[in-house]
């Protein structure tokens, strides 16, 4: 591989060009992994391929072009994104060419090289990306490092209601609430899927029914790391307003940990990633009780960014996040709020969640609040969580 030297600002035009192959090469899959002070994507192929790339501004983008390379039906790009990297995009080009484009979140500089095939691996194309400029020739190294992949936080987002089920009905449009939840829902999942190094879903995403206890499964089985579900109140006086957060009470939490101890199929699941199959009864209470600890715990942190940024909206009801024994509260290693966005009774506030554009500012606060909370409470194997333990290893280090 010839590499070319340069300063800062020639990296505009950058081209590295290799030279190993003229064989034909199919690219069948891809990785993407961070390290403290860069982040490397590797691609996989049978045989090393003739390479060239060059960096473009406005929007930030990094270019290859791999000659004679195809990709294979293995080959998946979804999942390459991050905080630094916004998506990666592909096209076949005449002459059996690839072309790669890396669209970056910001400025990020390449460096290049080929890596030659191992026990367990194949020839790799790694791209690492780096904050600054180094003119620095980026030797190839036996091996790329076998480091933890960092994920996406995953938000379940679960529209109250459903199918059989309308929930409240509004006092002057006769709006059912589980068409507004959906709406709502759909909002919040749209603003955070948009989010770098956040993954939503939702557990209903048209009007069905889908029982309580399936709604907390659903999350539980997709590893969710916050459970938010959305709802609008109702009362018998039409002049009470104002949005509200809950998170389980001490009380559902009691009688939740003694219904999943007495039914014995609980016990071949695992817990916060503990299984309670070969624990006796005292172990496993204990290690439940430490579970749901922590995600009620997780939970009133959440509630409180949510909370907090939803009074920016407007009315809130009640003074701070209230405590109730909803049965979606209840998962015991998911932390879970409950969002009542406001009384579809008061006649007011059901225009209001009728109007999309209400829907949409209501989504973009809570979608703030959770952002906030998982800038402080992500875990550490995300990349959200990366990031943040980056950030607070800087402030340590500066003089």
């Amino acid at each position: 591989m010839r590499v070319i030297l340069a300063p800062y600002w020639v990296y505009v035009g950058l081209c590295i060009i290799g030279m190993q192959s003229v064989v034909a090469a199919d690219l069948h899959s891809a990785r993407l992994r961070a390290a403290d002070h860069y982040t490397r994507l590797v691609f996989e192929m049978d045989v090393p391929v003739n390479y060239s790339f060059f960096r473009l501004d406005n929007p930030e983008r990094i270019v290859l072009d791999l000659a004679e390379t195809q990709v294979t039906s293995q080959f998946k790009v979804d999942h390459l994104t991050s905080p630094v990297l916004r998506k990666v995009r592909y096209a076949q080009r005449p002459n059996r060419k690839l072309r790669l484009v890396l669209d970056l979140q910001e400025r990020r500089y390449p460096k290049v090289f080929l890596l030659p095939a191992s026990t367990g691996h194949g020839h790799r194309l790694v791209v690492d990306l780096f904050s600054e400029a180094e003119p620095v020739a980026v030797q190839p190294i036996p091996s790329v490092p076998d480091e933890p992949v960092l994920r996406d936080v995953i938000v379940a987002l679960d529209p109250g209601h459903g199918g059989h089920d309308p929930g409240a009905i509004g006092s002057v449009f006769k709006t059912r609430e589980k068409k507004i939840t959906l709406q709502i829902a759909q909002h919040m999942l749209r603003r955070l899927n948009a989010q770098a190094g956040i993954r939503a879903f939702m557990t209903r995403s048209k009007d069905q029914y889908v029982s309580l206890r399936d709604r907390m499964a659903i999350a539980r089985k997709q590893q969710a790391d916050l459970f938010v579900s959305v709802h609008a109140d109702a009362f018998r006086d039409p002049r009470v307003r104002g949005a509200s957060v809950y998170v389980l009470s001490h009380k559902g939490a009691s009688s939740e940990a003694a219904r999943w101890l007495a039914e014995s199929e609980n016990k071949t699941d695992l817990m916060g990633g503990v299984s309670l199959e070969d624990k006796d009864q005292i172990l496993a209470s204990v290690l439940l009780d430490m579970s749901q600890s922590a995600a009620r715990s997780s939970s009133l942190q959440a509630a409180a960014e949510v909370f907090k940024a939803l009074k920016g909206l407007g009315k809130v009801h009640g003074k701070q996040v209230q405590q109730a024994a909803f049965i979606v509260l209840k998962s015991p290693d998911v932390p879970s709020v409950l969002i009542e966005t406001g009384f579809i009774s008061n006649p007011e506030e059901e225009r209001r969640l009728r109007n999309a554009g209400y829907q949409a500012k209501l989504a973009k606060v809570i979608v703030q609040g959770i952002v906030r909370y998982f800038e402080t409470a992500a875990p550490a194997e995300t990349w959200i969580g990366h990031r943040q333990r980056l950030k607070e290893s800087s402030r340590v280090s500066r003089p």
